[in-house]
């Protein structure tokens, strides 16, 4: 869902970028043409009775042609042009251009508009006898640019100008027709459609824009092109088989989708069924705890499930444990699942030895209702966490009041905060959930895992994950699965401990700590050494 918020974001950037060129194209053409496009904006010119002489001076109106300003505003743009230079000789480098010939006199006409621009300064002389107009400075930016924007308006203009009279007359003539008011509309959506094309050419992009362009996706491709490294690591921990994992379709139901794709059969993606109960009430919606209502058997609200038929069909033959081999001359021996049935506040964890990884979702007391038992805040602070690790990881969930004690905490036991892990919460539809269960302000749909360091660990593969996880909530504190994944890649083939766990938290190489555990199951001959040595009975106390 961000992914596709981005997209929208960024096309709506792109719009309105686009609009505001077209408004920017637009008005500069406009103030290029705005003289010659209507007689109430023409200079009036003193002009001569002839070119050769200028005894007397007759005033009159000259429009100038949009070809003719387009070619003088390129003879004045020419980098070979010196200045000062007189009239006669740029009128002569615009006939030259045009093919055309073009009287000296409209021309002056048009080198005074320019200098009521401020394009160029002009003053009156003559040579020879000759009247004419000194060109005395140039802006040639301002020039080139107005060069550059009237191109296409040029291109334009002149292939409107040749349909203008021609399409002037066929327009009177429908609208003076017996049916006028359907002629009037042909006439203005023709007028719409031309409108549209001119607004189309001004929005195409320019050959330097194309350039940039392509210019940014070639340094972006190189950018985002994996180094051997990056292509070793990935290779080295893709999913046997491909992956396993299947999109949940946007629309939810299969009849949904059918309905707004307009298709006879819905999508390949997986999709969710209703439940329907004799109490429900489907007009009364979704039910906002969806799954995780605690409240199923009564609740009139829609409920889901995912609908099996969609489920895809998975090779048993690809479902295989990977095994990791470490960097070190020493191969770490990995171990099945390990856990031990214990209170925290009075476990010896010296006895277990060292570890690389250490994960805990503690029992913080966030003050609030909750459906377990809490520790007090100076009972966090007291825990042997330190003698777990002489160097390593350890990533620490916190959420509400306790994210600012978490901080403190790593700092007690000798940790250095160095990132931090967000999971942002959604419900059995894969929507952001808008109504969590926490939060004395907010609702909460977040929580937070601290990354602690200490020491100077070794063999940590960096930059392979991304720091968001985007996860279905589960039953009550129960974090993630996606986390162990993440800190495998990050710490691959290392002894990693857990605290504070549950039945489901139980992982291949990880040994889990907790007080709903089922008894005590270790396998490592040292840890069992160890174990027995402190605790003969095999039994932690409570007290």
């Amino acid at each position: 869902m961000t992914d596709a918020w981005e997209e929208f974001q960024a096309l709506k950037s792109k719009r309105d970028s686009l609009r505001k060129k077209s408004e920017r194209r637009k008005k500069e053409i406009e103030d290029l043409l705005n003289l010659g496009s209507s007689e109430s904006s023409v200079p009036v010119v003193a002009t001569p009775l002839t070119d050769e002489s200028k005894p007397e001076v007759q005033l009159q109106l000259v429009k100038t042609d949009g070809e003719i300003e387009y070619h003088g505003l390129c003879a004045l743009a020419a980098v070979s042009l010196n200045l000062p230079t007189d009239s006669r000789q740029i009128c002569a480098a615009a006939i030259k251009r045009s093919g055309t010939h073009i009287p000296h006199h409209q021309f002056a006409t048009l080198l005074h508009k320019f200098a009521a621009q401020n394009l160029i300064s002009v003053e009156e002389g003559s040579k020879d006898g000759k009247w004419m107009l000194l060109v005395n400075t140039a802006d040639h930016a301002k020039l080139s640019a107005m060069v550059a924007s009237g191109e296409a308006s040029y291109v334009c203009s002149s292939t409107e100008m040749k349909g203008t009279k021609r399409s002037s007359e066929t327009d009177q003539v429908l609208l003076d027709s017996p049916d006028k008011e359907d002629k009037r509309r042909e006439v203005l959506k023709k007028k719409e459609k031309k409108d549209d094309d001119v607004l189309s050419l001004l929005s195409m992009a320019s050959t330097r824009e194309r350039e940039i362009k392509k210019m940014g996706e070639e340094i972006l491709e190189l950018l985002s092109k994996p180094t051997a490294k990056e292509k070793s690591l990935t290779e080295r921990f893709r999913s046997q088989g491909g992956a396993q994992v299947q999109e949940f379709c946007t629309h939810g139901t299969k009849e949904e989708c059918v309905a707004v794709s307009g298709t006879e059969e819905p999508c390949k993606k997986l999709h969710f069924k209703k439940i329907l109960q004799p109490h429900t009430d489907e007009s009364l919606g979704d039910c906002s705890f969806l799954n995780t209502c605690f409240h199923m058997d009564t609740c009139k609200y829609v409920h889901y499930e995912v609908d099996k038929s969609t489920l895809p069909k998975i090779d048993g033959s690809i479902m295989r444990t990977e095994v990791f081999k470490s960097d070190d001359k020493e191969a770490t021996t990995l171990f099945p699942p390990q856990w031990v049935q214990c209170d925290l506040r009075y476990l010896d964890m010296a006895v277990l030895g060292k570890f690389a990884v250490v994960m805990a979702d503690p029992p913080w007391d966030i003050h609030m209702e909750l459906p377990y038992g809490t520790m007090s805040d100076d009972e966090m602070r007291q825990l042997n966490v330190p003698a777990l690790q002489d160097e390593g990881l350890i990533f620490l969930w916190v959420t509400g009041r306790a994210m600012e004690l978490g901080r403190e905490c790593l700092e007690l036991w000798g940790y250095e905060r160095v990132d931090e892990i967000i999971w942002v919460k959604t419900n059995q539809l894969q929507r952001i959930i808008r109504t969590g269960r926490t939060g004395h302000w907010l609702n909460h749909g977040k929580e937070h895992c601290l990354v602690g360091m200490k020491g100077n660990p070794k063999n940590i593969n960096r930059g392979l994950d991304c720091d968001v996880i985007v996860a279905e909530v589960r039953a009550t504190s129960h974090k993630p699965d996606e986390i162990y994944g993440i800190i495998e890649r990050l710490s691959p083939g290392t002894r990693k401990i857990e605290l504070f766990g549950r039945p489901h938290n139980v992982q291949p190489n990880w040994v889990t700590l907790g007080n709903q555990l089922d008894g005590v199951r270790l396998i490592d001959p040292d840890i069992v050494r160890a174990f027995r040595a402190k605790y003969p009975d095999g039994i932690v106390p409570s007290s």
